[in-house]
């Protein structure tokens, strides 16, 4: 029922189609005024949207539900957005079907959960898949141990990349004046959590040092205010023609392709999705040194670490890497084969499918 376009979003519409194409009988539910409808018209997936009301009348949204899951016999409801919980356990109780109810949790664990209201949801949860280790070690820490499900880890998994050849890639990098610049990219949404001042900072201290290094930082702004003190910042530091701002793009992995390296610079990222994906285009990364990419990066050998929060260090990575072309490469073939073992989408999905089933 998220209005929105993100990670957690996208996920749960790949895993419907793949689990769709594989046989299984599903029915996908969204929000009616979201964005993740064109993802299902022209497809034979089938799908039901549903009206998002307040808290105060989620009850009307959780009699739908209850419907949708009797109408078409759904015996597992597997859900992504955690303020879909209450509406989802709702609709379990309610509907003469009572599903399985499992929760994909995407989003980090910081406080004990030991109210009424979390003790109803989560004693109502069959199972909790924790996209990383260190978020099932927080869920078993923060819910009550009478209440906490069965947890287990399943990690989202990448599609592999279209690579585009090298007439694409020169007219992709003459359209953003690239050249032959060493291009640092940073993929998400703009806004300060996402580090991309991290990436300017480093980015001026590599020019500084007669580097000629580029950030490409693609994503929509979600905060007007924020980008426009990064473009206020690089007016200052006369670093125009240094940062290049793509906007949204459905053309991710394209422009990932234009990189040497990617840099994931949030503090807090829970898992890193874009980490996989830059690994799989067999690109060089460079991430924060706390939660998800803990789990994805081998320090030195399938990326590098840079102390959160601070330019000086990720710059450090970045001149390393600009001045040792082996080093990078190595660590792009690395990466490469680490996603492709470990992160594929079809191998989650395929786990995510034997899970599912077993709750039939």
């Amino acid at each position: 029922m998220s209005p929105d376009t993100g990670g957690l979003e996208l996920y749960m519409v790949r895993a419907s189609h793949y689990l769709h194409e594989s046989g299984m009988n599903i029915t996908s539910v969204i929000n009616e005024t979201g964005n993740l409808e064109k993802y299902y018209q022209n497809t034979d997936c089938k799908y039901k949207k549903l009206k998002k009301y307040t808290a105060v009348l989620s009850f009307i949204s959780a009699k739908k539900l209850a419907k949708i899951i009797d109408d078409n016999g759904i015996t597992v409801v597997h859900i992504h957005w955690t303020k879909d919980l209450p509406v989802a356990v709702l609709a379990k109780l309610i509907s003469k079907q009572k599903p399985k109810l499992i929760q994909t949790r995407h989003m980090t664990m910081t406080r004990f959960k030991d109210d009424f209201y979390h003790r109803f949801l989560y004693k109502n949860i069959d199972l909790m898949l924790a996209v990383t280790k260190q978020v099932k070690e927080q869920i078993e820490k923060f819910i009550p141990i009478d209440v906490v499900p069965n947890v287990e880890v399943l990690y989202i998994g990448a599609d592999k990349p279209e690579a585009i050849d090298l007439e694409d890639k020169k007219a992709l990098r003459d359209k953003y004046n690239l050249q032959r610049s060493f291009i640092v990219g940073i993929i998400g949404r703009i806004e300060e959590s996402k580090g991309q001042y991290l990436v300017i900072e480093a980015i001026k201290k590599l020019v500084r040092k007669n580097i000629d290094a580029k950030a490409l930082i693609v994503g929509h702004a979600m905060n007007d205010n924020y980008l426009n003190n990064l473009k206020d910042n690089i007016e200052k530091e006369k670093i125009n023609d240094k940062v290049i701002f793509t906007g949204f793009t459905t053309k991710v992995q394209r422009l990932m392709q234009l990189c040497d390296v990617i840099v994931l610079a949030t503090d807090k990222e829970t898992f890193g999705l874009v980490l996989i994906e830059a690994m799989q285009c067999e690109i060089a990364v460079i991430a924060s040194d706390s939660g998800g990419p803990l789990e994805i990066i081998d320090n030195n050998k399938s990326g590098l670490f840079f102390k959160s929060k601070e330019s000086d260090d990720l710059a450090q990575k970045l001149e390393i890497l600009y001045r040792d072309e082996k080093l990078r490469e190595s660590i792009a073939t690395a990466g490469k084969l680490k996603a492709n073992e470990k992160f594929c989408s079809e191998k989650q999905f395929k786990k995510l499918k034997y899970i599912l089933s077993s709750f039939k």
